[in-house]
């Protein structure tokens, strides 16, 4: 088993805080529904008719360009036509085109979505997608995002630029493992790699913006008012290092070399603490409806 570092240590320890955080680091797709379901009625039954026979008349005066009956009158008047009742057919059930998992104030939330969450979470670094993927979580997290974009948006100036995300998500194509493969600095192999993971330049470009306001929101609206004492990083460094460090069998580094690396982690333990009530209350006073297999939508 590799050695922890101190480094390591300290994620580890303020895993807890940054858990909710890594809810909203990841890929938020805003909601579009592309529904279109096809639908067709039933084709009308058509009932028996009866034609009656035309009812004799006295012969009408004819000009002579008229004197020769063409075909048509020279026939027999039609005897009475009974037609066959056609069966009913039954109505064509509607193509379905995406399933709605979930209703956020008006927003819906679709299967696509989910799979685009999925495949998005695989291409982030930083750790942000540790642990295997699971659906519901991916639910929760498009919920949490879509609440804080539509908060985001009531207030001007929050909106990050087409121009802004590319230029940062250059530091992701350059740390992508992957990406490598692919030779991704170069424009056509960076596009192949896109494609094989069901991207676009343009559609990862947007999902990336969004991520931007995400987490330019929540530094605005809860970290910036957050002051970490001397004396919570040194109870920190006594009641969760050092046990960490004992177990492990590892000599513990001097308190005043980590502490900004301790202040970082109490930071994101008290903003995960404040976002996970606000968003709470943004669910009790919205309107939030999660859709399971077989569930329509209201």
């Amino acid at each position: 088993m590799r050695r922890a570092t101190q480094h390591e240590s300290i994620r580890r320890a303020g895993g807890l805080g940054l858990s909710l955080l890594a809810v909203v680091l990841l890929g938020m797709t805003a909601p579009a529904w592309a529904q279109n379901p096809q639908s067709s009625k039933s084709p009308q039954t058509t009932t028996p008719s009866t034609v009656p026979s035309p009812v004799s008349a006295p012969p009408m005066p004819t000009s002579p360009a008229a004197e020769t009956p063409s075909a048509a009158q020279s026939e027999s008047p039609p005897t009475a036509i009974v037609l066959p009742k056609l069966p009913r057919m039954p109505a064509a059930q509607g193509a379905e085109v995406d399933r709605v998992v979930a209703i956020v104030n008006g927003d819906l939330i679709l299967d696509s979505d989910v799979d685009q969450e999925r495949r998005f979470a695989a291409l982030l670094p930083y750790g942000e997608a540790s642990g295997p993927y699971n659906r519901d979580e991916a639910i929760e997290r498009l919920i949490n995002r879509d609440l804080i974009l539509q908060q985001s948006r009531l207030q001007p100036g929050n909106e990050v630029t087409t121009d802004a995300a590319t230029k940062d998500l250059d530091a992701l194509r350059k740390s992508i493992p992957t990406c490598k493969e692919y030779h991704c600095e170069t424009q056509a192999g960076w596009e192949h790699f896109l494609a094989t993971e069901g991207f676009t330049e343009e559609s990862l470009t947007n999902l990336w913006r969004q991520r931007m306001e995400v987490l330019a929101f929540i530094e605005q609206r809860f970290r910036m008012g957050i002051k970490i004492l001397p004396q919570e990083i040194q109870t920190y460094y006594e009641k969760t290092l050092l046990p960490q460090y004992a177990a492990q069998h590892v000599k513990p580094p001097p308190v005043e070399s980590i502490s900004n690396r301790i202040q970082e982690v109490l930071l994101q333990q008290q903003v995960s603490k404040l976002l996970d009530d606000w968003l709470e209350s943004l669910r009790a006073q919205g309107n939030v409806v999660v859709l399971h297999p077989g569930e329509e939508a209201p």
